[in-house]
């Protein structure tokens, strides 16, 4: 597989695309042509701020199984090998490894009426994929709704030129929860995405796409009927008339069918011509299930004619600003934006073409390099600044994001933060938590370069910013040591991120106090951290909510009191509570344990989910160093009689592949897990059936060599 020389650009675009579709039809998801046409007319932009009309959320940036979904379940691939013959079954496993149970990534509709629930309840009760969602188990109704289609565009996006490919691999991820003509619709997106790096004629896209499917499929007559009312000359309106009476949702039941949709996908793409606003309004305005269509759409449409075409209407990109979240039991994923997410995507597809990963700005987590790119950085609100991504001003790479500001008078600051958590103005979507970790924490070292602009003649002061949670839910901010920046000079800035107070960290960023006050501007060339933190996780001095929330919470219940502050309840199975990141490598953690009743309890690290971890737990006579990919194995075991109502300090330190763990200052276990292990991830308190409580969690960096 032969990579487009702009395929970081052209995912990039891809992935915004898909962003702005589903941030602009979201609102409005499920309304009929006729009530989106009276109440909000032609959907030509964004509608999330209209007060005249009752909608489902008025946030842009929400929580959304579409976007979720998408880049989530494609953590699949790298979690086995980034290898082109993934089997159907590796992908179901990564929904039972990153789906919290009726909270995060699905629409969790219920059995048999929710593909994505039924086949979640599947995988759980042992049944594989592709069986999990096979039309012989499920129904065939139930079986053809649009779920497959909604998430496919990033399995697409990692076969760049290949619709072949393309559709192979959406073929096997559809069909974890879907069958029939579902995946024939899933294999059409993902064949015309891949196949648009390199073609950008959409008959062509078409043709080869429908090549790919069974010519006697329901997906390639309702494309070949859509296709005909369009040669005749109808407009968009007329088409969408034909398809509601020969392909309306009546035609084939259940909740969300996805012939009907997909045929709206395929008449927005060939009325709007090319052009980005006109094809979304016309997939938006025709309603049904217009986040799903839209993003879809979106998608092929930013593949297909890059940045410039989405650059090309109205502000889309603004409002955005990259952001994006992805809500799983992997908790330090969740907030995220469009640029990060794209390299992601990309280095999946040039570990398929055998290359090695990109990593710009040796690595950099904020390194703005493709075009445009904020990754969620915007001015204070209020302060009349601006940020822009433009050319130069950068060491290793060829961008920057400048921070240009005006005269802001005596002591007047500027700044320009990205969320590392959960933001203050968060809605919550209806049905789509926000499960969230921090993406950074005290202990780590913040590092930034900065390059003065070279208008005016004062020095400024130049300071790495953070802010975290208060008590009553308020962010208040602490400082790195101010750098004087005369106009034009470059500057390195480094900072280890001190205790928060136990609150979790929500912004980070750069301020600038002006010399004299005046106008000038400051390139952000990269910023990043990295680290081991060090930390106690336990509920503050001060309380409040936000720290109990940078739990991502895969346990039935999760209390706090002042003499219990974790107290997990988990009535089946095995529950855990889980904090941190995947840049968290070599670490010591500690917890004292208490059970009041419980079938086993432990202490996790490197935790990737919730079926990626190691674990030191408690069972019955014994303590067990387990290693779980998928299902438990026991490494080592050793006797130990433990009691309930009893506190015990389990410890576990991993470095590299050894691991060491012991209870109560006593060393159990210390091997070598040379297989396949574990490299990095966040921790866990662990509950089997039963109730445990802890003071709290320290993670600590290893000591020195």
């Amino acid at each position: 597989m032969s990579l487009p020389a702009d395929y970081a650009e052209r995912v990039y675009a891809g992935v915004l695309g898909k962003l702005i579709g589903v941030y602009l039809g979201r609102p409005f998801e499920g309304w009929s042509h006729e009530r989106i046409v009276s109440e909000l007319g032609e959907v030509d932009y964004y509608v999330n701020d209209r007060d005249d009309v009752e909608l489902l959320n008025r946030q842009l940036v929400v929580s959304d199984d579409d976007v979720t979904g998408t880049f989530a379940l494609l953590r699949a691939l790298r979690d086995n090998g980034d290898r082109p013959d993934i089997s159907a079954a590796e992908i179901g496993e990564a929904w039972l490894n990153y789906a919290v149970e009726g909270r995060s990534i699905f629409w969790w509709g219920g059995m048999g009426n929710s593909a994505e629930h039924t086949a979640y309840l599947r995988l759980k009760n042992g049944v594989q994929a592709p069986q999990s969602g096979s039309a012989a188990l499920n129904g065939k109704v139930l079986s053809e709704q649009i779920g497959a289609q909604i998430f496919i565009d990033g399995w697409a996006m990692v076969a760049p030129g290949d619709p072949e490919l393309a559709a192979d691999l959406a073929g096997r991820a559809a069909s974890v929860s879907h069958d029939g003509e579902a995946i024939h619709a899933a294999q059409v997106i993902a064949a015309m995405e891949a196949l648009a790096f390199v073609e950008s004629d959409t008959d062509r896209l078409l043709d080869v796409a429908v090549g790919l499917i069974p010519t006697d499929s329901v997906i390639a007559g309702a494309i070949a009927d859509v296709r005909e009312w369009h040669a005749s000359g109808e407009d968009w309106t007329a088409v969408r008339r034909r398809i509601a009476g020969r392909h309306g949702y009546e035609v084939y039941g259940g909740a969300c069918p996805v012939v009907p949709n997909h045929a709206l996908i395929v008449a927005a793409l060939l009325h709007g011509n090319d052009d980005f606003q006109r094809s979304l309004t016309i997939v938006n305005t025709s309603g049904w299930d217009t986040d799903c269509n839209s993003g879809n759409l979106g998608c092929l449409l930013g593949i297909k004619n890059g940045l410039a075409s989405i650059d090309a209407g109205p502000d889309w990109r603004g409002p955005v600003a990259d952001r994006m979240y992805l809500p799983t039991a992997d908790g330090g994923g969740a907030i995220t934006d469009a640029a990060t997410e794209a390299l992601r995507v990309v280095n999946g597809g040039r570990a398929l073409a055998g290359l090695t990963p990109l990593a710009p700005k040796d690595g950099a987590r904020f390194h703005f390099e493709l075009p445009g790119s904020t990754q969620g950085f915007r001015a204070e609100a209020g302060s009349g600044s601006l940020v822009e991504n433009v050319p130069g001003c950068s060491e290793l790479g060829s961008r920057s994001l400048r921070l240009s500001y005006g005269d802001l008078g005596p002591g007047g600051t500027a700044a320009m933060t990205t969320p590392t958590f959960i933001p203050p103005d968060e809605e919550t979507a209806p049905m789509y938590e926000l499960l969230a970790s921090p993406t950074l924490y005290p202990g780590q070292e913040i590092r930034a370069r900065v390059v003065a602009g070279d208008r005016g003649s004062a020095t400024s002061d130049c300071a790495l910013l953070v802010r975290a949670y208060d008590g009553d839910g308020r962010l208040f901010s602490f400082r790195g040591e101010p750098t004087p920046l005369a106009p034009g000079a470059a500057a390195l800035l480094a900072w280890k991120l001190p205790d928060t107070a136990g609150q979790p960290v929500a912004e980070v960023g750069l301020e600038v106090i002006p010399g004299s006050g005046q106008e000038g501007a400051v390139h952000l060339d990269y910023l990043t951290w990295q680290g081991t933190p060090d930390l106690r996780l336990s509920r503050p001095p001060a309380g409040g909510k936000m720290w109990q929330r940078a739990w991502v919470q895969a346990v039935d219940r999760f209390e706090s009191t002042a003499a219990e502050p974790l107290r997990l309840i988990q009535d089946r199975g095995t529950g855990l509570l889980i904090q941190g990141a995947r840049d968290w490598i070599d670490y010591e953690v500690e917890a004292a344990l208490s059970a009041q009743m419980a079938t086993a309890v432990g202490l996790a690290a490197r935790v990737q989910g919730l079926r990626r971890h190691y674990a030191l737990r408690l069972t019955p006579g014994q303590a067990q160093l387990v290693k779980t990919l998928g299902e438990p194995r026991v490494l080592a075991e050793a006797d130990f009689a433990w009691e309930f109502g009893r506190a015990y300090v389990i410890s576990l330190r991993v470095e590299g592949s050894h691991l060491v763990g012991g209870v109560d200052g006593r060393e159990l276990f210390d091997l070598d897990d040379r297989g396949t292990p574990l490299s990095c991830g966040g921790v866990a308190l662990l509950c089997e059936e039963g109730c445990v409580s802890s003071p709290g969690v320290e993670i600590s960096p290893l000591p020195a060599a």
